[in-house]
C-alpha cells in the first residue's frame, strides 16, 4: 500500500489523539463526555481545539490524496506531500496545546499548502 493511503489512516486517527490529550487526567463522566469538554481548561481546551480542527482539515486532505491518485500524478510526489501534511497536522495539534500561536498557524498553512499541492498534481499543474 502506498505510503499516502498509510498517511490517510494516520490523519483520520490523530483527532482521537489530541482527544485522549484533552480527556487524561479529567474528570470525566461518560454519560456527558462532551459537556466535561466544553469545561475544560488549558491544554485539556486546547487539545479539544485541536481534535475539531484536526477533524476538519481530514476530507480535504482525503479528497486531495484520492484524486492526485485517480489521476495518475507522481506516486513518490504524493507520498512526500501525503507526509509532510501529517508531520505538519501532528505539529499543529503539538503547538496548540502548547498555546503557541504562531508556529501553529505555520503548521496550519503548511498543512493546507500540501493538500493544495496535491490538487494541482491532480490537474497537470506541476
Amino acid at each position: 500500500m502506498p505510503l499516502a493511503y498509510w498517511c490517510l489512516l494516520i490523519a483520520g486517527l490523530l483527532p482521537y489523539a489530541w482527544a485522549l490529550v484533552a480527556k487524561l487526567g479529567a474528570p470525566y463522566d461518560n454519560h456527558r463526555p462532551r459537556e466535561v469538554l466544553a469545561h475544560a481548561q488549558g491544554h485539556r481546551k486546547r487539545a479539544n481545539w485541536a481534535q475539531a480542527n484536526a477533524f476538519e482539515s481530514l476530507p480535504l486532505f482525503i479528497a486531495a490524496v484520492l484524486v492526485a491518485s485517480l489521476q495518475h500524478a507522481d506516486a513518490g510526489k504524493i507520498d512526500n506531500a501525503a507526509l509532510l501534511f501529517v508531520l505538519a497536522r501532528l505539529a499543529h495539534g503539538l503547538f496548540y496545546i502548547a498555546d503557541l500561536a504562531r508556529p501553529r498557524s505555520l503548521a496550519w498553512l503548511l498543512g493546507i499548502g500540501c493538500v493544495m499541492y496535491l490538487f494541482l498534481l491532480a490537474g497537470r499543474l506541476l
